[in-house]
């Protein structure tokens, strides 16, 4: 069997497009994985700040994050089961750091 594509979207709330009620427009995904209140912002290690979730200095500050290990492997057996997701979306407040890039 041929293996399933799946695609991962990294979500910024505050560069989310809004509805009339002007709350961020979710993306097309199942699960939509909100990790504001999950995991601590990397862009709070100042030396990082200015870097993107290429960067082996943000990927390190981001899986020392407590609970991240976690988070990665429950999402990865998830998307692993016959009928898992196909979209996943990570979402935090800017999406730069857990991203893959601006």
């Amino acid at each position: 069997m041929p293996p399933t594509r799946i695609t991962l979207t990294s979500v910024g709330y505050l560069h989310q497009p809004t509805d009339a009620d002007g709350y961020p427009t979710p993306p097309t995904a199942d699960p939509i994985e909100d990790v504001r209140e999950r995991l601590c912002d990397p862009a709070v290690a100042r030396d990082i700040v200015d870097l993107h979730g290429r960067d082996p200095r943000v990927q390190a500050v981001v899986i020392a994050t407590p609970g991240a290990s976690k988070f990665l492997d429950n999402l990865t057996a998830h998307a692993l089961l016959p009928a898992g997701p196909r979209r996943i979306a990570v979402g935090c407040a800017g999406g730069k750091h857990r991203g893959f890039g601006y």
